[in-house]
């Protein structure tokens, strides 16, 4: 029997900054998602062999000076707290510890 997802997924290539949250130090990388719901993300990055199962994550959205991304029905993401569930070779997925609002 197939899952049933809660949120509906929405593929959308957003930047995002992600701040790991362990108990040794603070790291941040500078990502996109691929994939993005009211209740989790999958984020792309090539270092998610990197990052140990169950870390907890703040993810910030942003747009860089460069960048040609127009976020006009996404709202920007301000300190969505989240954990980890899985990792694959593509990048890795959140879920948020509260459901966000996504559009404008």
């Amino acid at each position: 029997m197939k899952e049933q997802r809660q949120h509906k997924r929405f593929s959308a290539k957003l930047p995002v900054k992600l701040e790991l949250i362990t108990a040794s130090r603070l790291r941040s990388l500078y990502v996109e998602t691929k994939d993005i719901s009211a209740s989790g993300a999958f984020i792309q990055t090539k270092e998610a062999s990197y990052i140990p199962n169950d870390t907890r994550f703040i993810l910030n959205s942003y747009k860089p000076n460069s960048s040609t991304i127009k976020l006009r029905k996404f709202k920007l993401l301000i300190n969505c707290t989240g954990t980890m569930v899985r990792s694959t070779s593509e990048g890795i997925a959140i879920h948020f510890n509260r459901p966000i609002e996504l559009f404008v």
